[in-house]
């Protein structure tokens, strides 16, 4: 642990501290000064009764509220989804609204759509990357994921379908729609404090999540032994669903383009879901018929689950194997209620096999019990049955201690086509069991996994789970701020993996950012998402390392913890903005935390402190016959003059020792013999100091300290704590840390004085030697200076073909036979 050191010492006037150079100690390097410390409020929106000063909702907060009761049926032959919705508006703004907006999201994947048309071939960040540039000899390309893509929209009507839009009356109502938004115009203006509802219908085709990458869909598998194969269904984004209305920006019109995520109103849901007979759903809320849908098995075990020691299996292996070598041509309807929740989602296949444990919450009085439950198909295997659903209840774990109880009834963790995305109350996420094959011995190939494999099941599971409190209950603005979600929940979710196992690598550290930190292909965390370059690194990693030196370094953890739950405590089911976290962590730390924020979320500064000199000092005592015989001996440990030394070596003398004439008093006394002359000039230097001033030298001359002058440049332009590590003669260590407020006058270059015991003789400094800040360059962080480890390897030279034995008269190989799917064995 690191531990603030002050290390400044006032040196008088009278005193001198002799060194060579000293007075080209702190200056700064080139160009104007930068002012790093500049407060933020010079950017932040100015305080109001909505969002105070103190980074609280203020004393008018509010936020609109959006019911939804709907209808929907799944048509798995046609893969399309029929819907109806009655939405009930409450406009708790304090202005009358004319019309409403709402989110088209299916019509995103649309080829006339914003997003699709505004495509950059080649470009950066794209939602479906595959394409380049020529680039010198290099042709352009296109993936075949690219490729498949194009295919599979031109031959495939996407978007929705929209009819009876209504109002609650019966009336039609006119609605206009501009790609993947939807504008409503109401027959009345709605006033402040009225309520409106309207219905609507709809229907879509479910895309094939594979071949769209679109965040939901189907996945289909063909070698299932029933006739046709089947499918896996993860419905989101599935409904029209309104626009937010917030005090800071009114309506929310920024389109879906794929990158920015979302932005939505918390409500009311009553749901109710049609599908074939044999599917078992997962869905946001809470189950309402489970004696219509579930067998008495299927209940009687869900009741187990709710005290049992490890999950129990509500669905088995066996059962979901039988289950998906059928079909049915009956149906069934799942019934699901919500509360307060911002987004609705669910999943169907008769694959799943599904497994529930209960959570409990001793200090929750809202949500003592939650139930953890897993749904996946056969292809998930021991490692979905082993980890996935107690990483669920180790996330509830961990982030409650953070931020508040999971105030939900249940939390889903899903196996499908997508890598990885939250709901609330439910998660889509990737990973599967592999094929191995038999070795020697074993009768049957088996599923498996590597610990690639098992990372990232723990680790997708953690994080979008962890989305339940960011954004899901904390309702950041996703399609503004991607960082506030992704960047809180990353950082949450570093925590708990690595309480989860410490030993694997989870690609959190400070060290995990530094390429990205120095490269030229970022924007500014605070940028909007849909404009960031290289989302993982600018909106997950590098907001998860800046609060974690916020955590362990700059504030610690005590301070931090506590404010960073006043953050979530005030925001719970709200919509906090940057300037609400910023101020409450202020606020709630008791910290200028401006310079911090300034440059870690509004720059592209990285960190690269070097220590470029360490000056040792010595105290001169004034009294001529010390210091000048110590002076005497500091010159005669200097190298002599090479000249000097090669005329001695070949026998030739000085003219003075040849001649005793020329030799008088300078010449048998050294510059440092001390005079009486400057005796007497000590002595009245004595006589005329204060009581106090001859006190504190006679102490300074007793302890005999060692003096040392640090110097250090910041090259990467982004102010951080300088941490020390100073090792000592004696091979003792030092920690210490030296506030980023010295940057605060010199952002270029500062100079520290550190003061120990003559006992305690520096031979080394290290700065950040733990590798905690990020810092770009490890190899200017010692001083003296290190040798730079690294690797060479010894290769053998290979003879050089002629072009025509590299390509054209290469041999033909065979043509490959495609393997056989391999049968299902437990």
């Amino acid at each position: 642990m690191y531990t603030c050191i002050n290390t400044c010492i006032f040196i008088l006037g009278i005193l001198q501290l002799s060194s060579p150079g000293w007075a080209q100690g702190v200056q700064q390097t080139k160009g104007p000064f930068q002012d790093k410390f500049r407060q933020l409020d010079e950017i932040l929106p100015t305080p109001n009764a909505y969002r105070n000063a103190a980074g609280e909702p203020g004393v008018e907060y509010w936020q609109q509220q959006v019911d939804y009761k709907i209808e929907v049926k799944l048509d798995e032959a046609g893969r399309r989804l029929q819907g109806h919705e009655v939405v009930h508006y409450h406009n708790r703004s304090p202005y009358t609204l004319k019309y409403l907006w709402l989110q088209l999201e299916q019509n995103r994947f649309k080829p006339d759509s914003l997003a699709e048309t505004s495509a950059n071939f080649g470009g950066q960040g794209d939602r479906s990357p595959g394409t380049r540039l020529a680039k010198g000899k290099e042709p352009a390309g296109v993936s075949l994921n690219q490729l498949r893509r194009m295919q599979y929209m031109a031959d495939t009507e996407i978007g929705y379908t929209l009819s009876e839009v209504k109002d609650e009356k019966g009336n039609l109502l006119p609605f206009t729609v501009y790609g993947a938004q939807m504008r409503i115009d109401l027959p009345t203006p709605l006033a402040s404090g009225e309520t409106t509802r309207f219905s609507l219908s709809f229907a879509y085709n479910i895309l094939e999540e594979n071949a769209m990458v679109a965040r939901a869909g189907y996945e289909h598998f063909p070698d299932d032994s029933r006739k046709g194969g089947n499918d896996i269904f993860l419905l989101a984004q599935w409904f029209p669903r309104l626009a937010a209305y917030s005090d800071y920006e009114a309506w929310h019109n920024k389109e879906f383009l794929g990158r920015g995520e979302f932005t939505l109103e918390f409500g009311n849901y009553d749901v109710t879901i049609t599908v074939p007979a044999d599917h078992i759903v997962a869905s946001t809320g809470s189950l309402q018929n489970p004696e219509d849908v579930l067998t008495v098995a299927q209940r009687a075990r869900l009741e187990q689950a709710r005290s049992a020691k490890r999950p129990v299996f509500v669905v088995t292996p066996e059962e979901a194997l039988a289950n998906e070598r059928s079909g049915s041509i009956e149906t069934k309807s799942w019934h699901f209620t919500a509360q307060n929740v911002r987004d609705f989602a669910w999943a169907a296949s008769r694959k799943f096999i599904w497994d529930a444990k209960g959570h409990r919450q001793p200090n929750s009085k809202v949500q003592p019990l939650v139930m953890a439950m897993s749904y996946y198909p056969k292809e998930g295997g021991d490692l979905w049955k082993k980890y996935s659903t107690e990483s669920i209840i180790h996330t509830m774990k961990v982030y409650s201690r953070f931020t508040f109880d999971y105030p939900y009834p249940v939390s889903l963790s899903v196996n499908g086509p997508v890598g990885g995305m939250e709901y609330p109350m439910i998660t889509f996420n990737g990973p599967r069991t592999i094929w191995h094959k038999k070795a020697k011995g074993e009768k049957h190939d088996t599923r498996t996994y590597t610990l690639a494999e098992k990372r990232f099941l723990l680790g997708v599971v953690i994080h979008e789970v962890g989305h339940n409190y960011f954004p899901m209950i904390i309702n950041s603005d996703e399609r503004q701020w991607t960082w506030m979600d992704e960047g809180f929940n990353s950082f949450l979710d570093a925590i708990a993996c690595r309480e989860w196992d410490p030993d694997i690598p989870w690609g959190v550290e400070a060290r995990d950012v530094v390429d990205y930190m120095k490269s030229d292909a970022q924007v500014p965390i605070m940028t909007q998402s849909d404009s960031v370059l290289q989302l993982g690194p600018n909106a997950y990693t590098k907001p998860t390392v800046a609060l974690n030196i916020l955590r362990e370094i700059i504030l610690g953890r005590e301070r931090f913890d506590f404010a960073f739950k006043e953050y979530a405590s005030r925001w719970k089911n709200k919509r906090p903005t940057p300037a609400d976290f910023f101020r409450t962590m202020e606020e709630a730390s008791g910290v200028d935390l401006d310079w911090f924020f300034r440059g870690w979320f509004y720059t592209t500064d990285h960190v690269d402190i070097s220590i470029d000199r360490v000056v040792k000092l010595r105290m001169d005592t004034e009294n001529p016959d010390i210091d000048f015989a110590r002076r005497r001996q500091e010159e005669a440990d200097k190298p002599g003059s090479l000249f000097v030394e090669r005329n001695r070596q070949s026998g030739r003398k000085p003219r003075v020792e040849l001649d005793e004439v020329l030799r008088d008093f300078h010449d048998k006394h050294d510059r440092f013999t001390v005079s009486n002359e400057q005796r007497n000039t000590y002595e009245q230097y004595l006589t005329d100091l204060k009581p106090w001033e001859r006190k504190a030298l006679e102490r300074a001359l007793k302890e005999d300290h060692n003096y040392y002058v640090m110097t250090f440049s910041n090259r990467g332009g982004l102010v951080m704590p300088i941490l020390l590590e100073m090792t000592y003669v004696d091979g003792k260590k030092e920690q210490m840390v030296i506030p980023a407020e010295i940057w605060r006058r010199s952002s270029k270059k500062v100079s520290k004085l550190v003061v120990r015991p003559k006992k305690q003789e520096l031979v080394s400094v290290v700065v950040d030697p733990g590798w905690e800040t990020a810092d770009v360059d490890v190899h200017n962080n010692h001083y003296p200076r290190r040798i730079q480890p690294s690797r060479i390897e010894a290769y053998k030279s290979k003879k050089p073909k002629k072009p025509e034995y590299r390509d054209l008269m290469h041999e033909m190989k065979t043509k490959r036979k495609k393997p056989k799917p391999k049968p299902y064995r437990k």
